[in-house]
This record gives C-alpha cells, sequence and structure tokens, in this order.
C-alpha cells in the first residue's frame, strides 16, 4: 500500500508543477503581464497546429520562448512571447503593433488560413484567449470563386482584475476592420490593438470555473443525467435479466448433479460437468495470454489513478499538459504492476520462458505506440505542425522508458516468478483433453465478441460524444464523478456477460474458454473504434491526412488499451465463476 501512495505523491507533484509559469499572480500597476502566443491552426482540426509565428505576423524584437514542461510539449504547446503588450491596468486605444507589407506570397498564405477557418490561441497570465484570424465573405455567392478573403488587422482585448490580480480576459476582432486577401497582390496591412480594463468581484481562486462551467450548464447536465439513468436502467434489466436466468439454470444443474451422484454413479455426465477434467487445461499461447493480462492489469491501474487525480481536481480546465504528463508518469511507475501479474501468472501456468514473456509484456502495448507514434511524427514533422515533438523530448521519453519502465518491468517480474503462487484449480486435468463436439456458427468467437461488446457498449455510447468532442475538438469536458459512474457501469456490464457467456460456452461442451472470455471482454474496445468512424464522419468537420491519420492512429492505441483492460476485467470475472462453479461439485 504504501508504494501506492508513494505513486500517487509523485503524480500530483509532477502534475502540479506544469501549471504557471512561477510567477505569483500579483501585479503593481503599469507592471507588464506576460503575453505569450501559442498556436494557430484549423478549427476542426485540433491536432494540426502551427507555431504562431509560422503565419506572417509581427514579429516582436526580442522573442522569447516560454520553457514548457513534458505534457505541454506533448500536447503540442509552442509559447512565444506575443507582439501585444498588456500592461497591468493600462488601457490603450488602437495601439499600432507594425505596419507590414505583405507580400503576394504573405497574401495568400493568410487567404489559405481564413479559408480553412484558422483560429489562433494565446495565453495571457495562464489564461486562455482564442480568436479567428478573419472571415469569409458568402453573402449572396454562390460560386466558391466569388467569395471573399477578410484578415482582421484590429484586436480588443477586454481584462478583467480584482485588486492586483488578473480574474479574466476576452478578445474580440473590430469587424470594421478589415484587410482584403481575395486578390493576389502585396497589400499594407497596419496592426493594431486595443486595451480595456474593468474591475471585478470574483475572487482569484475562482477565475478558472468560467471555463468548466460550459460543461456543467444545466441542460448539458440533464443530458449527462440522462445517459447514466438511462445506462443504469438497461444494464440493471438485462442483467438483471441474464442474472436471474443463470441463477436458476445453475441451481437446476447444481441440483441435478447432486440427484445423479445419489441414483446413478456410472450414468453420463452432460453438460459443464462433463468437461470438468478440460476446463482448467491451460490455454494456448500462454506466454501471450499471461503478457495481455499483465498490460491490461496494468492500464486497468494506470485508468483508476488518472480517475483519481481528475476527482480531485488536478485537470481543471487549461491546466495545460496535465493529462499528458500524468499519463507518462503514471504508465512508467505503474509497468512493475504487468511486470508482476504477467510473470506470476505465466509461471502459474507452467510456464519456463519467464524472460520472453517479460519482453512480450513490455512490447505489448508500448510496441504499437510506439510505432503509431513513429509514423504519426514523421508525418506531423512533414506538415511541420507542433504536434511534431522536438528531438530533446524523445530523448526525455526514451530515458523515461529505459531507466524507469524498464527496470521495474523487470523487477516486477522477478518479484512475481519468485511468488511461488500455484494455480488454484479445483479440479483435476485429465491427460488427454476431450473433443470439443460442433457448435452452431452463432457460437463461434467472432459472433460471441459482438454480442459480448455491444451490451457494454450500448452503457457508454453517450458519454463517448463528449469525451470525443472534448479530446478532439474545443468543447470542455469537467464532470469527472459522472465519467467514473459510466466506468464503473463498463465494468461490470463488461465482467457479467462476459461470465454470462462463458457459463453457454461450458454448457456446450466447449472447454476452450480462457481465450474467449479474455476476447470477449475486450470486444467493447472494437465497438470504441467502430464508434470513431461513426464519429468522424457524422459528428465531427475533420478533414486533411494529417488530422485523420492523428485521429485514426491515435484512436486506434487507445481502442487497443482498451481492448487489453476490458478483456482482463472479463478474464477474471470468468475465472471467478468457473472456479467458483466447479468447486461447489463434486467431480471424479
Amino acid at each position: 500500500m504504501r508504494w501506492l501512495v508513494v505513486v500517487a505523491l509523485l503524480v500530483t507533484c509532477s502534475v502540479i508543477q506544469v501549471r504557471s509559469d512561477g510567477s505569483s499572480h500579483r501585479y503593481k500597476d503599469g507592471e507588464p503581464v506576460p503575453l505569450y502566443a501559442n498556436k494557430v491552426g484549423p478549427f476542426h482540426n485540433p491536432s494540426e497546429t502551427y507555431r504562431y509565428f509560422d503565419l506572417p505576423f509581427c514579429i516582436p524584437d526580442h522573442v522569447k520562448e516560454k520553457k514548457e514542461a513534458l505534457g505541454e510539449v506533448l500536447n503540442g504547446d509552442r509559447l512565444v512571447s506575443a507582439p501585444y503588450k498588456l500592461d497591468f491596468l493600462v488601457d490603450k486605444e488602437s495601439e499600432h503593433v507594425c505596419k507590414k507589407k505583405l507580400k503576394k506570397e504573405e497574401v495568400a498564405r493568410f487567404r489559405r488560413a481564413v479559408r480553412k477557418d484558422y483560429y489562433f490561441q494565446m495565453y495571457y497570465d495562464d489564461l486562455p484567449i482564442w480568436g479567428l484570424l478573419g472571415k469569409v465573405d458568402k453573402e449572396g455567392k454562390a460560386d466558391p470563386s466569388e467569395y471573399k478573403y477578410y484578415l482582421f488587422k484590429h484586436l480588443n482585448f477586454e481584462v478583467q482584475y480584482n485588486k492586483d490580480r488578473v480574474i479574466e480576459i476576452n478578445v474580440r476582432t473590430d469587424p470594421n476592420a478589415l484587410v482584403d486577401l481575395t486578390e493576389d497582390k502585396a497589400v499594407d496591412v497596419d496592426f493594431m490593438y486595443s486595451v480595456k480594463w474593468k474591475e471585478t468581484n470574483t475572487p482569484f481562486e475562482k477565475r478558472m470555473e468560467k471555463y468548466s462551467q460550459s460543461s456543467s450548464l444545466p441542460h448539458h447536465l440533464e443530458i449527462h443525467w440522462f445517459s447514466i439513468i438511462n445506462s443504469c436502467v438497461t444494464v440493471l434489466l438485462l442483467t438483471g435479466f441474464l442474472a436471474t436466468i443463470l441463477m436458476r439454470i445453475l441451481k437446476n444443474d447444481f441440483v441435478k448433479y447432486a440427484h445423479d451422484e445419489e441414483t446413478a454413479d456410472d450414468q453420463e455426465e452432460t453438460g459443464w460437468k462433463y468437461i470438468h477434467g478440460d476446463v482448467f487445461r491451460f490455454p494456448k499461447y500462454k506466454s501471450l495470454f499471461a503478457a495481455a493480462i499483465g498490460s491490461g492489469t496494468q492500464l486497468f491501474t494506470l485508468t483508476i489513478f488518472i480517475f483519481i487525480l481528475a476527482l480531485v481536481g488536478v485537470f481543471y480546465p487549461y491546466n495545460r499538459g496535465a493529462l499528458f504528463t500524468a499519463l507518462v508518469v503514471i504508465y512508467a511507475l505503474t509497468s512493475g504492476i504487468a511486470g508482476y501479474t504477467a510473470a506470476s501468472f505465466y509461471c502459474q501456468l507452467e510456464g519456463t520462458n519467464w524472460v520472453r514473456n517479460l519482453l512480450l509484456t513490455g512490447a505489448l502495448f508500448c510496441g504499437p505506440l510506439f510505432l503509431t507514434f513513429c509514423f504519426l511524427n514523421t508525418v506531423a514533422i512533414f506538415y511541420s505542425a507542433t504536434a511534431a515533438l522536438p528531438f530533446g523530448t524523445i530523448v526525455v521519453i526514451v530515458l523515461i522508458w529505459t531507466l524507469v519502465t524498464s527496470p521495474l518491468l523487470v523487477l516486477g517480474g522477478i518479484a512475481g516468478k519468485n511468488s511461488k503462487a500455484e494455480f488454484q484449480a479445483p479440479v483435476c486435468t485429465t491427460k488427454y483433453p476431450r473433443e470439443i463436439p460442433p457448435l452452431p456458427w452463432y457460437r463461434g468467437t467472432l459472433p460471441q465478441m459482438a454480442m459480448a461488446g455491444f451490451l457494454p457498449f450500448s452503457a457508454i455510447y453517450i458519454e463517448l460524444y463528449y469525451i470525443f468532442a472534448s479530446v478532439w475538438g474545443h468543447r470542455i469536458y469537467t464532470i469527472y464523478s459522472i465519467l467514473f459512474i459510466v466506468f464503473i457501469i463498463l465494468l461490470i456490464v463488461t465482467a457479467f456477460i462476459t461470465v454470462a457467456l462463458t457459463y453457454f460456452q461450458l454448457a456446450a461442451e466447449d472447454h476452450e474458454w480462457w481465450w474467449r472470455s479474455f476476447l470477449c471482454g475486450g470486444s467493447t474496445g472494437l465497438f470504441i473504434y467502430a464508434y470513431c468512424l461513426y464519429y468522424y464522419h457524422a459528428r465531427s468537420d475533420m478533414s486533411g491526412f494529417m488530422q485523420t491519420s492523428f485521429f485514426f492512429g491515435y484512436m486506434a492505441c487507445i481502442c487497443y488499451g482498451f481492448f487489453l483492460m476490458l478483456g482482463t476485467v472479463g478474464f477474471r470475472a470468468a475465472l471467478l465463476f468457473v472456479r467458483h462453479i466447479y468447486r461447489s461439485i463434486k467431480c471424479e
């Protein structure tokens, strides 16, 4: 238990470090307040972002790059000093930033940005600001070649303060201060800005609440609670129905088998009791199976830790990179769990090559994730996007994997191998396996996976939209308590449906339930990936090769992680159930 507390403390410390740039957020009259320009990019393509000065804006005399934490870099943040000066309590009216003659190529770049609905993002005293670069005039024009493109050249900043602290900032563009970019010709642009300060009574501690309120609005909460109640009712009805049937059948089975033992000991056994000598026969590819269970257990632990941090308020809106930092740190620190679980279970399955099993455990999730990252990082480099990780960050991640993840994995594996735990099988296994009788097509692995994945997915699909809109859009998600309830429902349904399908499989005298229970439990991950296809085509406006490859590439890794985690939950539930029913009967 002590090591869990240590992990929690380490993660919390590393995440909190992401917050501010070290300032106390207190300012005197006329004192400079840090304003950083972050990135620009198409509004509908959240992964496709570029450095602010990749577009030909006014560049300040001294461009200062802000030092960023690991999570901020992973998030694609590249903060540099902005060309605007917003000193504390200093109002400005139509202040000039610079006068610039845009060349023909620069006009074309701005026009392309306006056409793609580019937005900019800045941070003022750690408060986020957004705005659009320009507008497209389509009024009364049916032909796209007749559209007019305009760049906003005047920004109006409205800043609210309380005593010596900044509380809120908004930016508006002046609709009358426009630059026509329609034609391919050089244009003179006079970039300007205005600043207005207003006093407010909002305390500094509550200044971030504005950003979390959007997801806590009454109509949003109603939808969330409706989805929860809908899921709960559906799940309770279906699981109750299955539980009633299962309990009644099991009760009849126990009575029947007890009666058979009393009346005719030589009577031939049928049903799940008939295969008692094969049900605990170890599965094929036991090294891969143990590695999958180890990786799934690690990902389950990672998810629980992330929920704990979310529920205590670490992931408040725009705590830049906090989630990515937490994911990297917790994954590294929990690799010992994967090593211990995999090696211990592999030895219980009478495996001998535990070193190979440990290597497989380390590569099972990290391998596909690394290959996906290499491909997507190459795409981001080709696009010169901020999603491309700098060489230094890649070195840091490799060092974390080499100096933390791998040693902990090995230590966990050694501890698991030396645990000397034995597999608790309530019945003996026969020397030769029984032949599995011919079964109808719907009892095959794929139809069973389809049945197993649908019910858990139906319990979470409404909440999935909000998560996708937050991760792959600009919606803010802060209702972690509801998400946690949905996660608990997902685990319960996954466990129950896997147990039910395992029983029906054993009743059909099919004793190869090990891999089947894992695949059925994890099949919800495949349904989530199918939802990705629906979300991309029907609920989002994402486009372009880079955004599409990032969306489907990283969602494939996330869904694969869900597959391993829920597969482990399904197998553990099935194993408990199978042990229980065979312990309850007398087998010769």
